[in-house]
């Protein structure tokens, strides 16, 4: 089993790297991808945890943002960690979250919803990039609401009257980036509509100029028509086809190997 996609305690995750790469062996997996949001702080404890016959494609998930204002997501793999750009773009993503959470807060509080930067400070695991995940758990411990999926299906929606986008590159700079750093980029769910506005097939033209090496086809959040659709439009640009789980640990219903990517793609 290859799973291209997964997240630890370093992003939004409840595993911590350790954790998440002792699961991937107790599965018998044989590759797994490590994929924070927009960072690589886990990649140390997952390549000192590692042992048997798992290999590890090291990455991250950077949050990107079309000029229409559509939120994607562009997983970059195998590229150099040490990159200086690459982690220069990185850390000014990480730093956009910061005013994007204040402004959702005010919003939630400005019609009554009982929540502050402290409750969420308390549900972000220590050294995590901030994320609306967080949000959601400390929704959740406030008792607002009842689970991180019911945040995402209302509260947390790109198209919710609370969400605010933040600063990120556009996904042809986010792939010309992992490209310079040695990288392989697959776009994520691109088609993912219960998240909110997702791109037309139309928009992978541009992604395959910039350098797009492959789409994420079989994920939980798009459906038998959606992934009918993105397959063949990998198949007509000649795109790496790829499956994953977008595993998060608890608090998410995505299991660890439930989607993969063939040995060939």
């Amino acid at each position: 089993m290859i799973d291209l996609h997964t997240h630890t305690n370093k992003s939004d995750g409840t595993d911590s790297p350790r954790e998440l790469v002792n699961k991937a062996i107790s599965l018998g997996m044989s590759v797994i991808g490590i994929t924070d949001h927009d960072t690589t702080s886990g990649w140390l404890q997952a390549i000192e945890s590692l042992r048997g016959d798992l290999a590890l494609a090291l990455g991250s998930e950077i949050s990107c943002l079309t000029h229409d204002g559509i939120s994607v997501h562009m997983l970059g793999l195998l590229f150099d960690g040490q990159h200086l750009e690459m982690q220069n773009m990185l850390e000014e993503t990480r730093d956009g979250r910061l005013p994007r959470m204040r402004t959702m807060i005010e919003k939630m509080r400005a019609v009554g919803i009982d929540i502050s930067m402290e409750d969420v400070y308390n549900a972000l695991p220590t050294g995590a990039t901030l994320g609306r995940p967080h949000l959601a758990d400390a929704l959740v411990n406030k008792g607002v609401i009842k689970s991180r999926d019911e945040a995402f299906q209302g509260m947390l929606n790109n198209d919710s009257e609370f969400y605010v986008s933040h600063a990120a590159p556009t996904p042809e700079d986010a792939i010309r980036m992992i490209r310079n750093a040695g990288g392989v980029a697959v776009i994520a769910h691109p088609f993912a509509s219960l998240r909110g506005q997702i791109l037309s097939a139309s928009d992978f033209k541009s992604l395959v100029d910039a350098g797009l090496n492959g789409i994420e086809v079989d994920h939980r959040d798009q459906n038998p028509e959606e992934r009918a659709m993105l397959r063949a439009i990998a198949e007509e640009l000649d795109l790496v086809i790829t499956g994953a789980s977008d595993y998060h640990g608890s608090g998410k219903l995505n299991s660890l190997g439930e989607h993969g990517t063939s040995p060939d793609q």
